[in-house]
């Protein structure tokens, strides 16, 4: 596995991305609630779709590694297109059980 991959597929790499892919969300039902036009809307939701995309995958893939636990990534990819902060709430709370438990089965949840 290349080095850029490790890096795509690490917990804090993971947890970054959804963290903003929950920020591209809430700015789209902030523009859809404000009555915001159609383009704006539109790159806001194409965002969001394919960041929810990139996400899945590089989720599947760090369950190969070891790097999440498979409930999170499915957390992510199933429930992730439809509500962002789903999945956002399962790094933190992997994040902090990770800290109360040293010995995690996952070594990158603790960085």
């Amino acid at each position: 596995m290349t080095a850029a991959l490790r890096t795509a597929t690490s917990f804090a790499f993971l947890r970054a991305l959804s963290f903003t892919n929950s920020a591209v969300f809430c700015g789209l039902l902030i523009l859809w609630v404000a009555g915001s036009p159609e383009p704006v809307t539109f790159a806001f939701g194409l965002t969001h779709g394919l960041m929810w995309i990139t996400l899945s995958v590089l989720c599947l893939l760090a369950i190969r590694r070891r790097t999440i636990p498979f409930w999170l990534a499915v957390l992510v990819a199933v429930i992730g297109g439809l509500g962002p902060f789903a999945g956002s709430a399962g790094f933190v709370w992997v994040k902090r059980r990770s800290a109360l438990h040293p010995g995690s089965t996952h070594p990158d949840a603790a960085h």
